[in-house]
């Protein structure tokens, strides 16, 4: 038999990817360097844990963990956002990634997935320190980075403040299993089924998170009318109560905002630590999903703040030095 490997991506990630081939046969190799805890041996026991419960994950085929090494299902190569951006109908492919949504939530919480004969890994909650941990990306390297150290420490208290105030204003704490990364890039038709990839990060929480950062995707600009239709079809099939509806809206609004300023500063970070300039094109319209949802009045106050420290022209921006 004839072996062939061949790199083929990489991502945010500390992982590299190559497909290996055997024979007819394909599989996929992943390898870490870093992090190798989470990229291989949690990716590997959630992957499992989530098929368990239906959801269609890459099955372990073989694992050297101590090499940062493992071998997975071969999912092919185009994600859903290359059928995204060829649809007609982007709603029907947005539908099918709520349902998937659905399914995870429908998973009983867990606090602890097993990994071995008798070790465990240990699902984090979401809280406002999680949240500020993840937000605090944005005041650690976009803020400084585009607007300079001093006037980024001047308005860093007064906008963490403000965050904190809206993070107390969350409803839902902690009733669900979250993917954390759940957007068309990390699902991928296969098998007529949605395969879903990068679960290394998942996390009990919000049940909002996941939707807005499939709704409110920074790497496919979406008309706001497919945002609305997806966000009421959740809304539709979702098992949360109907007195509790409205309050979801304010949690996606806030979620997305939080996920988004993470974003500017994740994207700015692998620009400037990481040297992937490509991350940059990102910039602007994440700060236009920010300033879509900062329509609604909760965020008034963040709103004039944000205006003041990251003017238009900035927000614009997809270079820098």
């Amino acid at each position: 038999m004839q072996f062939k490997l061949k790199k083929i991506r990489s991502d945010a990630s500390f992982r590299e990817f190559f497909r290996l081939h055997k024979g007819k046969k394909t599989s996929i190799i992943v390898t870490a360097k870093k992090e190798r805890f989470k990229n291989l041996i949690a990716y590997s026991a959630i992957n499992k844990f989530l098929k368990t419960k239906g959801i269609y994950t890459p099955r372990l085929i073989s694992q050297h963990f101590k090499e940062g090494i493992i071998e997975i299902e071969d999912f092919g190569d185009k994600t859903l956002l290359h059928y995204v951006k060829q649809s007609k109908n982007k709603f029907s492919l947005y539908k099918k990634c709520v349902d998937v949504i659905l399914k995870i939530q429908k998973i009983k919480p867990v606090r602890k997935i097993k990994f071995s004969s008798n070790k465990y890994l240990n699902l984090n909650s979401y809280n406002a320190a999680s949240l500020h941990k993840e937000s605090n990306l944005f005041f650690d390297w976009y803020l400084p980075g585009v607007i300079g150290k001093k006037k980024s420490s001047k308005y860093k208290k007064i906008i963490k403040k403000e965050l904190h105030k809206l993070y107390k204003k969350i409803f839902f704490k902690n009733q669900f299993i979250v993917h954390r990364d759940f957007h068309v890039s990390n699902i991928m038709p296969t098998n007529k089924k949605l395969g879903v990839i990068d679960t290394q990060d998942a996390i009990l929480g919000n049940p909002m998170y996941d939707l807005a950062s499939l709704i409110d995707d920074v790497r496919v600009k979406v008309p706001a009318q497919i945002k609305n239709k997806t966000f009421q079809y959740y809304l539709r099939k979702c098992s949360i109560k109907k007195k509790q509806i409205s309050l979801l809206k304010n949690d996606f609004d806030i979620l997305s905002i939080q996920r988004n300023l993470k974003i500017l500063g994740i994207f700015y970070r692998l620009f400037k630590r990481d040297n992937k300039p490509q991350y940059l094109k990102y910039l602007p319209y994440t700060w236009s999903l920010i300033e879509l949802r900062m329509k609604n009045k909760i965020f008034k106050n963040l709103e004039m703040i944000l205006k003041k420290s990251v003017n238009k022209k900035i927000r614009k921006k997809r270079n820098f030095k």
